[in-house]
């Protein structure tokens, strides 16, 4: 094993202080992903019961954009969730907390902020 490598590695603690935080952010984006596909489908079976007719109905609009509204962040956490599900998948084999792009350590502190971040803040920074 490269002296990197070693570097790479957390402690057996900071994986536990990890696992926990993914586990919790895993729960809360699960809760999430439920009460928005209840939104949405409040909203579609609210639009589907009026007129549907976007043009001349003044709630048209706003119930069109609600629904893409809430749709957007179920998306999202979706997204998240599955960023979630990588970065457990990373700490089971031992790659998590090493930057995707540069090979090197992402400090812990910004683990414990974004667990399932996989890059380090230069990294980060370069995409912008």
């Amino acid at each position: 094993m490269a002296e990197h490598d070693r570097d790479a590695a957390l402690s057996p603690s900071e994986q536990a202080t990890i696992r926990d935080l993914l586990d919790a952010d895993r729960r809360r984006t699960t809760e999430r992903i439920a009460l928005l596909g209840r939104d949405r489908d409040e909203i579609v079976t609210s639009s589907a019961l009026t007129a549907s007719d976007d043009e001349h109905d003044p709630e048209g609009t706003s119930t069109a954009f609600e629904r893409a509204h809430v749709q957007a962040l179920l998306d999202q956490a979706l997204t998240h969730l599955a960023e979630l599900d990588l970065a457990s998948e990373r700490l089971r084999d031992g790659t998590y907390g090493t930057c995707a792009r540069c090979g090197q350590r992402i400090p812990i502190e910004r683990l414990k902020i974004l667990p399932a971040i996989k890059t380090c803040v230069k990294c980060a920074s370069r995409r912008r």
